[in-house]
């Protein structure tokens, strides 16, 4: 098992990609905390692993509020005493075009996707430091990378996360921690199924490999940068896109 008994934290993964790699991590023996606002979708996430066999504790957590990210991470040490993986999972996707975005989309759109991750890292490595070892994932996408067209508010946050990510593991390397980002393309998931057939083929069109990527695809990238056997790995970008020609 690649990662037995590591105290993983994945914000956002009440459902989706997040809980797919919440699935993932715990068959690979993590101890998983999932943190979300959705307590519904928590709680679920956490009884399919533990009907499994797995280990997993869910803790309501809006990751735009301070005293929420406090909580979660005084829970876990208070549980578990230690915190060895952050997977910055939560995000929101609002699209408008740039003269139609208002200033709420914008700053509710960055309050989750880019401050949330960077409190949520700053308590992590508060802890991480201390035990002088830990790992930090911050999901960016390839709009972080490439751009997107309606997407100013999210190819900005997502960039952002990689710029903190660069930051963060040149400051935490010789703290023995490491800091890495992936960036997805389009995945097969519930939202994109939503999506009309017309507009997914032609995104399909700009993959060369010529399909959407699926959670397993991604959550085994995630599970790599959690273990150890990416113990030589840090600032890295890995785009997990079926080369996505944006």
């Amino acid at each position: 098992m690649l990662l037995k008994d590591k105290v993983c934290v994945l914000t956002g993964a009440a459902n989706g990609l997040g809980q797919g790699t919440a699935f993932k991590f715990a068959r690979e023996g993590a101890i998983v905390i999932v943190a979300d606002i959705d307590s519904h979708g928590a709680a679920a996430t956490v009884e399919k692993i533990t009907a499994q066999g797995g280990r997993a504790l869910s803790i309501d957590t809006d990751v735009r509020k301070r005293d929420d990210v406090d909580n979660l991470f005084a829970q876990v040490m208070d549980i578990y005493g230690r915190v060895d993986v952050l997977l910055n999972n939560a995000g929101v996707l609002d699209d408008a075009m740039l003269t139609k975005m208002t200033d709420e989309q914008f700053d509710n759109l960055m309050g989750v996707n880019l401050k949330g991750a960077f409190m949520c890292a700053r308590a992590a490595a508060l802890i991480m430091t201390k035990q002088g070892s830990g790992s930090i994932i911050n999901c960016s996408s390839i709009a972080g990378i490439y751009g997107n067209f309606g997407q100013t508010a999210y190819a900005a946050s997502k960039a952002a996360l990689i710029g903190m990510m660069h930051c963060w593991a040149r400051e935490l390397g010789p703290k023995g921690i490491r800091v890495n980002a992936v960036a997805p393309g389009p995945m097969a998931t519930i939202m994109m199924e939503r999506v009309k057939e017309e507009a997914r083929q032609a995104l399909i069109n700009k993959i060369s490999m010529k399909r959407f990527g699926n959670i397993e695809e991604l959550a085994n990238v995630y599970t790599f940068l959690a273990s150890d056997e990416s113990s030589y790995v840090s600032g890295a970008v890995l785009e997990v896109s079926g080369d996505s020609n944006w």
